[in-house]
């Protein structure tokens, strides 16, 4: 038998930033792995991610920060603004050291993907028949014994395999798989989140996340890496609502229903909505896992934790745990089973902390009503003052950028 034999088999359900992530490190370090995804090719936009703290140092490590640079998107802060486009608070990412709410390095998730993907393209040329990566399948079923697992897939012949990894977010099929049901781990955060490109208005101020608060709604349009381009990132306050899923023609009409009379851009997001490609739409919701190791199935990523987009740690925390993961089961590839129960145990302060939502919940972030409104215009002003930043920069910094990474021992091989 030789060393290829004897490393564990890894498969990854999802190619977003928790499964590359993973993959890339896993082949550098020598390990076999499978990576299957859904979607036919990687998918491209999304909004802006922030690397800061724990999440900055990971990427340093995987050595992925020159091709970060190559797509960085330049942002001054965000600024708040009434109808007619005045502001009347800003967060500056200088003012607050890139510790606020924009971070010195963002950079949009769909292309943080490709820079993952490339360079594990790269790592798996120079480590052939380490890496099989399958767009456009999916598993279906899911057996486990002591020594494995058995895998089905929807397109591709069973298969057995040493670990399976469910790294295909909040709503994964591998953790509904092995763990439950959907509805045992998430929790309904009173709201939907909606993201899309637009072609950038010519007022805009460059550089700059502008954003509007209206009754039961906020109004984002946040600086893209085209200049020519920005996102609209909306924010909705309702009940929820299942029969919105998957169904976009209500998405649209509910979009429309919501922001047609919120003035300033809203107009523009609207005229683009229609043609727009990349349209992101679903509920918020928090998972909480207990125990994110099952035997030889683990989950990572929003599949393991998510605390919704408005924490902004979702990335961070993918990252961080693609780290603790691979490092595990590279120090002791003879006992994968106790490897995940090791990162189990690691990653649980990062998951913990990133689920926690900079100022409270939707109720502090999005107004029910105009009166809720002016009182929220208010406290932006009051929050965004010079006086207020050192209350601000720890309140982000309890997203858990302050927390060090564990040190694992890894034996060359």
């Amino acid at each position: 038998m030789n060393d290829f034999d004897r490393t564990p088999h890894v498969l990854i359900s999802g190619a977003g930033i928790a499964g590359l992530a993973l993959a890339l490190q896993l082949v550098r370090k020598g390990i076999r792995v499978t990576v299957v995804e859904r979607a036919d090719a990687r998918r491209p936009g999304g909004q802006a991610v922030d690397l800061r703290g724990a999440s900055r140092e990971v990427a340093e490590l995987m050595g992925i920060m020159v091709g970060i640079e190559q797509f960085r998107v330049h942002e001054e802060g965000i600024a708040y603004v009434g109808s007619g486009g005045r502001v009347f608070g800003r967060m500056s990412m200088a003012d607050f050291d890139g510790e606020g709410a924009v971070a010195e390095i963002e950079i949009a998730r769909g292309d943080l993907a490709r820079v993952l993907l490339d360079a594990l393209r790269t790592a798996a040329d120079a480590r052939p028949r380490l890496l099989d990566l399958r767009f456009g399948d999916r598993i279906t079923a899911i057996a486990q014994d002591d020594a494995g697992a058995d895998v089905e897939f929807e397109h591709a012949e069973a298969a057995r395999f040493d670990i399976v990894v469910g790294a295909d977010g909040v709503h994964s099929a591998t953790r509904r798989l092995a763990f439950g049901p959907e509805e045992q781990f998430a929790t309904y955060l009173g709201g939907y989140m909606a993201f899309f490109t637009l072609p950038t208005p010519s007022d805009l101020e460059p550089g700059w996340f502008a954003l509007r608060f209206v009754p039961g709604a906020t109004v984002g349009i946040r600086p893209d890496l085209d200049p020519t381009t920005s996102k609209a990132i909306l924010t909705f306050r309702m009940d929820r609502d299942p029969a919105l899923r998957g169904d976009r023609v209500a998405q649209e009409a509910l979009i429309r229903a919501r922001i047609a009379g919120a003035g300033w851009h809203a107009p523009a997001v609207l005229a683009a909505l229609g043609e727009a490609s990349d349209l992101y739409f679903d509920e918020l919701v928090r998972i909480d896992v207990p125990d994110v190791a099952n035997g030889r199935v683990v989950l990572l990523g929003d599949a393991a934790s998510c605390g919704s987009p408005m924490t902004g740690q979702g990335t961070a925390t993918a990252l961080i745990g693609a780290h603790l993961l691979a490092a595990h089961l590279a120090a002791t590839p003879d006992d994968a089973v106790g490897a995940l129960r090791r990162y189990a145990d690691d990653i649980a302060p990062f998951t913990e902390r990133g689920k926690q939502i900079p100022g409270g919940g939707i109720e502090r972030m999005v107004p029910a009503s105009r009166i809720e409104g002016a009182t929220l215009r208010a406290l932006t002003g009051v929050m965004t003052s010079r006086l207020f930043r050192p209350l601000v920069r720890r309140m982000f910094a309890a997203g858990g950028a302050d927390l060090s990474l564990p040190e694992i021992a890894v034996p060359v091989r």
